[in-house]
C-alpha cells in the first residue's frame, strides 16, 4: 500500500494493526498522536475497517488513512473510504481531524488527495454526508468541489462525479 502525499500530509494507509490500536487507544511505539486523537469517530472507522477485513478481506486501497503531518508525522486524523466502490463505480467517504487541528485547511488538503485517488482509480461518484449544523465540514466538501445535492431531517448529502473511465477514452 502506498502512502498519499500533499503539500502539508501524508495520508498512510491503516493496517488492521493500526486499526486495532487506535481502537484500543493505545499508539504503536515511535507513533505520535495529536492530543484528543483519536475521536470516537475515528474508533468507529477503525471498527468498521476491522469488520471489513474479517468479514470480506483488507479493502485497500478502499480503506481508511491516517492524516499525518509531514513535518513531524503527528497523527491529526483520518478519511476514507465507506466500503470498496459499488458496481456502478459509487463510494462513501469520511473524514475527521482532531481540534487543535480544525481551521487549517488540512481537511480540504487530505479530501481533495483523497478524491483525485479514487478518480484515478475509476470510481465515477463520491457521496459524502455531514450533520445540518457542522457549517465546517460542508465547506471543506465544498472546497474539495463536492456540490450539495440534498438535505434531509438530519443530515447534507453532498456528491462529486467524473464521466465513466470507458466514456474518457
Amino acid at each position: 500500500m502506498t502512502d498519499l502525499t500533499t503539500p502539508r500530509l501524508l495520508l498512510r494507509p491503516m493496517t488492521v494493526l493500526d486499526a486495532e490500536q487506535l481502537v484500543s487507544g493505545t499508539p504503536a511505539d515511535g507513533v505520535r498522536w495529536a492530543a484528543g486523537y483519536p475521536s470516537p469517530g475515528e474508533r468507529a472507522a477503525a471498527t468498521r475497517f476491522l469488520n471489513t477485513c474479517a468479514d470480506t478481506g483488507d479493502p485497500s486501497p478502499f480503506g481508511s488513512y491516517e492524516i499525518r503531518l509531514r513535518e513531524d508525522g503527528t497523527v491529526i486524523g483520518g478519511l476514507g473510504f465507506h466500503s470498496v466502490p459499488d458496481a456502478d463505480g459509487h463510494v462513501t467517504i469520511g473524514y475527521g481531524l482532531v481540534p487543535s487541528a480544525q481551521g487549517m485547511g488540512y481537511a480540504s488538503e487530505a479530501l481533495r488527495a483523497l478524491l483525485r485517488f479514487a478518480r484515478d482509480r475509476g470510481v465515477v461518484c463520491v457521496l459524502g454526508d455531514t450533520d445540518l449544523d457542522n457549517v465546517a465540514s460542508q465547506r471543506v466538501m465544498t472546497a474539495a468541489g463536492m456540490r450539495l445535492v440534498r438535505e434531509d431531517a438530519l443530515l447534507k448529502h453532498y456528491r462529486i462525479g467524473w464521466e465513466a473511465a470507458t466514456e474518457r477514452a
